[in-house]
C-alpha cells in the first residue's frame, strides 16, 4: 500500500495545495498530534490522530518507534496519509518509515526551524536545528535553533546544553504560540508552561565577546595572532622553539593533579590544548595537517585500539583491555619485531619512565626476569660491579656500571609492580621534606648544619623523621 508523508507546517494556513490535492482522495489520514495549531489545516478532513501514543511512552525513541509502527501496520490494509506538525525532513518517526518504505511520496511542509528562525530574526543565515527531544545530539555551533519543548523537563535540558556551547547569560528568543519573548539561556526552564510550539532559537555574538569558546575559536585565535597584523612572538614561533612548553605544561597539568587543585587542573588543561593547537595551527601554515586532520587521526585510532568496545573482541578487566590495547597497538603501527616496539619508547622520556617502559616491552617476547627476587639478584650482581670500577677508578666503567645499576633497580620494582618514575619522585618529595625540617631542628638549637658532626647529623636525622612521622 501507498504511503504519503505530509508536512502540515506551523499555522493554519501553511498547507501546500498539493498536499490539499492529495488529502482529498485519501482513504485514510492519520495526524501526528491534534495539539499544535497546523492541525487545523486538516478542518475538512476526516483525520485520526495519535495522541494517545504520547501518553504510553517513556522517552522520545519509543515513541518515535510507535508511531511510525502504527503507520506502517495501517498501510498494510490501506493507502495512508501519515501529516505531521512542521516538515517530514524534522520528523523521527518519519524517517523511520522512510527506512522501510523508500518509495514513501513526500510533500513538505514549513519547517519548526525555520518558522522559529524568521521569528527570531536570526542574523546568522546558517543555523542547527534540532528537536529539544533529540538535544544531546546538538554539537558546537554559530546559531542553533530548537524546537518542540513541551515541558520543564525537556526545557531544563535545552537550557543546559545551549549554555555549553552559548553561555549561561546569552541572549536567546523564546518562542511559543507565534509570540517572541527575549531571554536569557539560563531562563529557558523558567517560563510559566510549556507545549509543542515552544522553541528556542540563539546566535552567537561578536567573537571577542562570546561567553563560551570551543576548540574551533582557539585554534582560530592563534591563526588570528599568526596573522601579519598579528602578535610578532606568536608569529615567530616554530614547533621547534616551542617544544619544551608542551613539556612544562603537561607536567604543570600533573602538579595541579597531584595538589587536588581543580581551578588548576582546569587552567593548566586549557594551557595544554593550547600548545597542541598552536603546533596544528604552524603544521596547517605548512600544509601539512590541520587540527581536525589530528583528531579526526585520534578518534580513529581510540576507535582501533577499543576493539574490545567497538569490535569483536573481548575483556573481562583493565588488565585485558590493556592487552587488546597494546595488541592493537602493534599492528596499526605495523610492527613485526618486538625490537620495533622496544626503539618505539621515546628516548626524550624522563630516564626512568623509559627504562620502565623499554623493560615491559622487552618482557612481551618471554625475555624478562620471573619474578622481583630474581630481578634484584641482577640489581646486587650490577652493584657489584659498580663497586669493583670505582676501586680500579675506571671512570669510564663507573659511568657504565652506574647505569647499569640504575637500570636494574628498574627491572626489580616493576617485577614488584611499582611505578618507577612515580616511587622515585615520591622518595624525592619525602627526602625533601625531612632535609627541611633536620635544618630547621638543627638551627633551633643554635647550631650551624655544616659543622655538624656524623652523630649530631645522625641525630638531628632521626628527630626529623619522628617528627614528620607524628605529624
Amino acid at each position: 500500500m501507498k504511503i504519503t508523508l505530509i508536512g502540515l507546517g506551523n499555522l493554519k494556513g501553511d498547507l501546500t495545495k498539493r498536499a490539499e490535492t492529495v488529502l482529498k482522495s485519501a482513504r485514510k489520514i492519520i495526524a501526528r498530534t491534534a495539539k499544535t495549531p497546523s492541525f487545523a489545516n486538516l478542518d475538512g478532513f476526516v483525520a485520526e490522530t495519535l495522541d494517545s501514543v504520547f501518553e504510553t511512552c517513556r522517552n522520545f525513541d519509543t515513541l518515535n518507534k510507535k508511531l511510525a509502527s502504527s503507520v506502517l501496520n495501517t498501510a498494510k490494509m490501506c493507502d495512508v496519509c501519515y501529516c505531521v506538525d512542521g516538515a517530514v525532513c524534522e520528523d523521527e518517526a518519519c524517517r523511520i518509515i522512510l527506512k522501510k518504505h523508500k518509495d514513501a511520496e513526500i510533500i513538505e511542509g514549513v519547517s519548526k526551524s525555520a518558522y522559529c528562525a524568521s521569528l527570531a530574526k536570526l542574523g546568522s543565515p546558517q543555523y542547527t536545528a534540532v528537536s529539544a527531544y533529540g538535544i544531546e545530539e546538538l554539537k558546537s555551533c554559530r546559531a542553533a535553533v530548537v524546537y518542540d519543548i513541551d515541558c520543564y523537563y525537556i526545557a531544563t535540558l535545552v537550557k543546559e546544553k545551549l549554555a555549553l556551547y552559548f553561555g549561561d547569560e546569552a541572549e536567546c528568543s523564546f518562542i511559543k504560540d507565534g509570540r517572541v519573548q527575549k531571554i536569557k539561556v539560563y531562563e529557558i526552564d523558567r517560563q510559566e508552561d510549556y507545549n509543542l510550539s515552544c522553541s528556542v532559537a540563539v546566535e552567537e555574538g561578536e567573537f571577542l565577546k562570546k561567553e563560551r569558546f570551543d576548540f574551533d575559536d582557539l585554534v582560530h585565535i592563534i591563526r588570528l595572532l599568526r596573522a601579519p597584523d598579528g602578535c610578532p612572538w606568536d608569529r615567530a614561533q616554530t614547533c621547534e622553539s616551542i617544544k619544551s612548553n608542551v613539556i612544562e605544561e603537561a607536567y604543570e597539568l600533573a602538579d595541579a593533579i597531584e595538589r587536588g587543585d581543580d581551578d588548576g587542573i582546569e587552567e593548566e588543561t586549557g594551557d595544554v590544548m593550547l600548545q597542541t593547537a598552536f603546533h596544528s595551527v604552524m603544521k596547517e601554515e605548512q600544509g601539512v595537517f590541520c587540527a581536525s586532520d589530528a583528531i579526526t587521526r585520534l578518534v580513529k585510532k581510540l576507535i582501533f585500539r577499543h576493539s574490545h568496545i567497538f569490535g569483536n573482541d573481548k575483556a573481562q578487566g583493565a588488565d585485558d583491555a590493556l592487552t587488546v590495547w597494546e595488541r592493537n597497538k602493534v599492528k596499526e603501527k605495523h610492527m613485526t619485531t618486538f625490537g620495533e616496539s622496544v626503539s618505539a619508547v621515546p628516548k626524550n622520556f624522563p630516564a626512568c619512565m623509559r627504562a620502565q617502559k623499554v623493560g615491559k616491552r622487552a618482557g612481551k617476547c618471554g625475555m624478562d626476569f620471573l619474578s622481583p627476587v630474581s630481578a634484584s639478584e641482577k640489581m646486587f650482581e650490577e652493584v657489584g660491579e659498580l663497586i669493583e670500577a670505582m676501586q680500579r677508578g675506571d671512570e669510564k666503567a663507573v659511568f657504565e656500571e652506574a647505569g647499569d645499576v640504575l637500570f636494574s633497580v628498574v627491572n626489580t620494582c616493576r617485577k614488584a609492580g611499582v611505578d618507577c618514575e612515580e616511587a622515585l619522585r615520591k622518595a624525592t618529595d619525602k627526602f625533601t621534606e625531612r632535609f627541611v625540617k633536620f635544618e630547621q631542628l638543627v638551627i633551633a638549637d643554635k647550631k650551624d648544619v655544616t659543622e655538624l658532626n656524623g652523630t649530631e647529623y645522625d641525630y638531628y636525622w632521626q628527630k626529623a623523621k619522628d617528627a614528620l612521622t607524628k605529624s
